[in-house]
């Protein structure tokens, strides 16, 4: 199982990234040194007296887009600094989804780079040239790429040893398993005239696991049938 991965992402708000990833799970595995994630502001690599990143698209069109240079000067700079397997990833709806499959392979790179868009997107040239896949989080638009960059570093951080207590956290839970998980329940056992299922009770672990397989399954069918 992979024992560490670093993340660097380009961007123009930095500190976004890094206050979504300085929290909770992912905050505690970044204390621990088990991930590492680095953001970098492409306004930095900006070669204009006022740090300008954007410009309007050829064309024509409504808003700016973010221009190749300072994306790719920013890219070459991280890649000096990189030892092992890497991949670079835009965040983009254009892009495959986001899955756990896909998560799963992501965990195996050393490095994963991640660019954020911004404005009305990224010049193409600069994607073609410095991105290895497309990744989206979903099929809605969001006003940059910060958002789904983050989701795509918890999703893939929950598979490095070490950042959560035990494997099994992730092999059971909802879509790693191949189906939506099984409802949970915890005191009180009777809240508002609803009951805890007398099963989990039991303490019959074989007909705990029973019911589990089963709620899980029915779940999957009624709510995400396209799982099967």
């Amino acid at each position: 199982m992979k024992e560490h991965i670093r993340f660097d992402v380009m961007t123009l708000f930095p500190s976004l990234i890094d206050c979504v990833t300085s929290e909770s799970v992912i905050g505690r595995a970044r204390k621990a040194g088990i991930i590492d994630v680095r953001c970098h502001n492409i306004r930095d690599y900006s070669t204009d007296k006022h740090r300008r990143v954007d410009d309007t698209p050829y064309g024509g069109g409504m808003g700016m887009l973010m221009s190749a240079p300072p994306i790719y000067a920013c890219y070459q700079a991280i890649r000096q600094t990189l030892c092992g397997r890497s991949v670079c990833v835009y965040m983009s709806p254009q892009g495959q989804k986001l899955t756990q499959k896909l998560a799963g392979e992501l965990v195996m790179y050393d490095n994963i780079i991640l660019l954020c868009g911004h404005y009305e997107g990224v010049d193409r040239r600069v994607i073609d040239k410095i991105a290895d896949m497309e990744i989206s989080a979903g099929d809605y638009i969001l006003t940059g790429g910060e958002l789904p960059a983050c989701i795509l570093i918890d999703a893939v951080s929950r598979l490095v040893n070490g950042v959560l207590s035990d494997s099994e956290c992730y092999e059971n839970e909802s879509i790693a398993s191949g189906a939506l998980e099984y409802p949970q329940y915890t005191r009180p056992y009777d809240f508002m005239g609803e009951r805890v299922p007398d099963v989990l009770l039991s303490g019959d672990h074989e007909k705990i696991e029973k019911w589990r397989r089963e709620q899980a399954l029915a779940i999957t069918m009624k709510n995400r049938p396209d799982l099967f």
